[in-house]
């Protein structure tokens, strides 16, 4: 099944609040020409009682006043926790804010909930573009086409962020066809619409795309590169390691910690020490970063890592915690 994760609004976090790159700490441990350490692994059980604490965070999470979080948790439920909650996903399509309502269609659409089709068919006529978006996609996914070719015409919308949201369900979509309507986007005047039509490209097996995304891994922009990064490793394809290992030891802590991440997708556990040294930072965005990171990795002796976490003061580094601890979860339990 394709997984859209947290990924999407930590990417509008990022764009938003790494303009310069002056905003994001550096050396709070000094990078060295090579990564901390991986300590070997330590052989302990899945904690049951440590994902029952994970899910009453993410319910706390969907109560919460921010939208942003409650958008989190709708992310961490599409991503771990699936139909188990879908009465969860249903209650969040009628939110009032429309962050909370895209990320509510956009997990419909993806785990196929089948029930919610009505309500999908109500928001393919919402008010914002953007959620309309995310209906055309999820109804998609369910089989119902009628709204799919008015992709074609969200792709050229003025507002940056229907084109972006146009160009990530396309390449979620998995119709080769697309690359038609997204290869035109790379020359998009927005970055940020840029780089999402060049990951989709890349998911639908465009070389184009993947190098256009291994360039800005190199970018001085330290956003840049950690959305290069996420975009550059969505489809998991091992061969792109190197791409992403470089980065482990970079100057700013943030995008190592992206960069260990990424390589936990790509089934590599190099980047666990950057991760240790994260979780134990500071700063609640490296916090968090290093959750999402354990997450991707997947180690169980990450829990000892994580059970601080999800007592964090920070609600988004608990919410992140929480996605990760799921995460870990065996497919049988």
């Amino acid at each position: 099944m394709k997984k859209i994760t947290l990924s999407i609004l930590l990417i509008c976090s990022l764009l938003a609040g790494c303009g310069g790159g002056d905003q994001l700490g550096r050396k709070e441990f000094r990078p060295a020409k090579f990564p901390p350490k991986v300590p070997a692994k330590k052989d302990v059980p899945f904690d049951a009682r440590l994902a029952e604490q994970a899910k009453i965070e993410v319910d706390r999470a969907m109560r919460s006043q921010d939208p942003i979080v409650r958008a989190h948790a709708i992310e961490s439920i599409q991503e771990t926790l699936g139909s188990e909650k879908s009465g969860e996903i249903w209650q969040a399509m009628k939110d009032p804010e429309t962050v909370v309502r895209f990320a509510a269609v956009m997990a419909a659409g993806t785990i196929k909930l089948a029930d919610s089709k009505p309500e999908l068919l109500e928001l393919a006529d919402d008010p914002q573009p953007t959620v309309r978006v995310a209906a055309a996609y999820a109804l998609h996914r369910l089989g119902d086409y009628r709204y799919s070719k008015d992709l074609e015409r969200y792709a050229q919308d003025p507002m940056p962020d229907v084109r972006g949201n146009t160009a990530l369900v396309l390449g979620l979509l998995g119709e080769p066809t697309a690359i038609n309507v997204l290869k035109p986007m790379l020359r998009d005047e927005n970055l940020a619409v840029s780089l999402t039509a060049a990951e989709s490209m890349w998911r639908l097996g465009s070389e184009d795309g993947r190098d256009r995304l291994i360039g800005m891994t190199v970018n001085i922009n330290p956003g840049y590169q950690m959305v290069a990064m996420l975009a550059l490793g969505a489809p998991r394809d091992t061969r792109i390691r190197a791409h992403i290992r470089a980065n482990l030891t970079n100057d700013y802590i943030e995008v190592a910690l992206v960069a260990a991440r990424v390589m936990g997708q790509l089934d590599s556990d190099e980047g666990y020490g950057v991760a240790i040294n994260g979780a134990k930072s500071s700063d609640k965005r490296q916090r968090s970063l290093a959750a999402l990171a354990f997450g991707a990795i997947r180690r169980l002796d990450a829990q000892e890592y994580l059970q601080k976490l999800l007592k964090d003061p920070d609600q988004e580094v608990r919410i992140a915690a929480a996605t990760a601890v799921l995460q870990l979860k065996p497919a049988e339990q």
